[in-house]
């Protein structure tokens, strides 16, 4: 729970511009890498069994996530449980990350990363087993919110890990490999899935998982030293927590339930009181406790509010955007088509994204970050416009350049605002920029989920009760969806106005993983601005 004030708070989990050791390691051994990022000696490499660790459980989780998507009609056919249902399997799991991703990371600093990481391959390994297990819709929801929390604690703890067993370039290179694999993870997910329902059922890509994660809790217990923070104060902003939880579970609920209940009802006016109140409640809690979830004084800071946002924005229309294509393609009314193809018409976004990924830097360097962003969101508002117009008699291959301009677009978007939000705080700050950006983009992903999904249902319904064909309601919902997610990303177009004059550095190499990282994490780029003098 949250504690008495204990002075500020120091942690320095994932944040790459100042050392961090192992508990038992001398000060000697600390080797500072400069606020510039380019550090004066090749610095120490991360051992291999705690890199194996660290990418692979950043891979599966990514892989995972991105891969459910694709195997909910499978799950539904299977289990007798309505779509509805199961997209709280999608959007439950993004509301229990965004409450925990800070809180694990602080559970690190305080009892030892080495152990909570650990912890979260436990509850990894459980969740794959009780949602396999499932016997019904609301075992696998269930299983997807312990998922989110083991999911969260593994990405936050993986990065501390790494930071804490290398320094200096060497140790850069550790972290761009753990970003390619969380950006890996979520590209090929969709397609991992498809395969393995094809091969073993929907049930397979959890037992899978679940495997590959045992395997890494022998790994980390033989190769990975214990690691702490003695710095940071001890108390842990539990009340923040469950306040995030407080604030966002009533407003997903009131979107994914609105349509049916009515905008105004008495049932959607009462969650929106309460995600107010914890609003409020949240602001209280976080003034008053020694280790803030979110620092924030740093929301004065119009470069990471505008990054943040635009981060939101990104993970949202993209994570949005597959869970519409994939129940629309999967429907036997529209391509009818079976989840491996429908993990391959989702190639192109990816392919596209994985092609633009190495201009996107250099470009956000020549037109500078707020330039670049407001035209990532303006091909992507222009692509999903595109969509608003869809029809029954539309084949696969006209939604190819639609879907690839919106990858492009979103990726263009992304990567400037992710490098932003944290190369525009000072060194000490990193960690805390980092955790709101991917807060952010958890929240961003169960908002923008629950909206769309209800409006592409409540559409469909709708228009099949005046009489028209299950193919045609089901273009008239994507179209509704579209509209939304077109307002979304036309929004983020002022947004970049909260960018200033903000370049990137110069490119490298982990630019560009963190501008494939769409809807993985925010890999802490350099930071351009020098550390606080010391009070005297």
């Amino acid at each position: 729970m949250a504690g008495a004030d204990e002075g500020p708070e120091a942690s320095d989990a994932g944040d790459l511009t100042k050392p961090s050791t192992p508990v038992d390691a001398p000060d000697s051994d600390r080797g500072p890498t400069p606020p510039s990022g380019r550090t004066t000696d090749p610095g120490h490499p991360a051992g291999v069994g705690v890199l194996l660790a660290a990418c692979v459980s950043a891979l599966i989780v990514n892989a995972n996530t991105s891969a459910v998507t694709i195997l909910l009609p499978a799950i539904s056919e299977d289990l007798n449980a309505p779509i509805d249902q199961l997209q709280w399997a999608v959007t439950g799991y993004m509301l229990v990350g965004a409450a925990v991703i800070v809180t694990s990371g602080a559970l690190g600093d305080v009892f030892g990363r080495r152990k909570v990481f650990l912890a979260g391959l436990i509850l990894f390994v459980a969740s794959c087993v009780l949602i396999a297990m499932a016997p019904s819709g609301v075992g696998v929801v269930a299983g997807r919110m312990i998922q989110g929390a083991a999911g969260s604690t593994l990405l936050a703890c993986g990065m501390s890990l790494l930071s804490v067993a290398s320094s200096g370039a060497v140790g850069m290179r550790a972290i761009t490999l753990w970003g390619a694999a969380s950006a890996a993870g979520a590209a090929i997910g969709p397609l991992i899935g498809g395969v393995l329902v094809g091969l073993t059922g929907w049930q397979g890509l959890f037992w899978i998982d679940a495997v590959i994660a045992a395997a890494c809790i022998p790994l980390t217990l033989l190769t990975v030293k214990e690691s702490r923070d003695p710095t940071r104060p001890r108390s842990i902003d539990f009340a923040g927590t469950v306040l995030i939880a407080v604030v966002l579970v009533p407003i997903v609920l009131a979107l994914s339930k609105g349509a049916d209940w009515g905008w105004v009802s008495p049932g959607t006016m009462i969650c929106l009181v309460i995600a107010v109140l914890g609003g409020i409640g949240f602001v209280m809690v976080e003034q008053r406790v020694a280790a803030p979830l979110v620092d924030l004084a740093l929301l004065r800071n119009a470069i990471l509010v505008g990054a943040t946002l635009v981060i939101l924005i990104v993970a949202g229309a993209i994570n949005a955007l597959m869970y519409l294509i994939s129940l629309y393609f999967q429907d036997p009314a529209t391509f009818g088509m079976d989840a491996l193809q429908a993990g391959l018409a989702t190639l192109p976004a990816a392919a596209a994204m994985i092609a633009v990924t190495p201009l996107i830097t250099p470009l956000a360097v020549r037109i500078g970050s707020r330039n670049a962003i407001a035209i990532g969101f303006g091909l992507a508002a222009a692509a999903l416009l595109v969509l608003v117009f869809v029809r029954p008699s539309w084949s696969y291959a006209v939604f190819v350049l639609p879907l690839a301009v919106t990858a492009i677009g979103l990726g263009l978007a992304n990567g400037p605002a992710s490098s932003a939000s944290t190369a525009s705080v000072s060194p000490d700050q990193v960690d805390q920029a980092s955790g709101i950006s991917n807060m952010a983009r958890y929240v961003g992903g169960s908002l923008a989920v629950a909206a769309a999904g209800s409006i592409f249902s409540a559409t469909a319904s709708a228009e099949q009760a005046t009489g028209q064909s299950t193919a045609e309601a089901l273009a008239s919902g994507l179209s509704g969806a579209a509209i939304l997610l077109t307002i979304m990303t036309a929004a983020g177009i002022p947004l970049a106005l909260l960018m200033g004059r903000h370049h990137p550095p110069r490119q490298q190499a982990i630019h560009r993983v963190a501008a494939a990282a769409i809807i993985a994490h925010t890999i802490p780029t350099p930071s351009q601005r020098p550390a606080p003098a010391p009070r005297r």
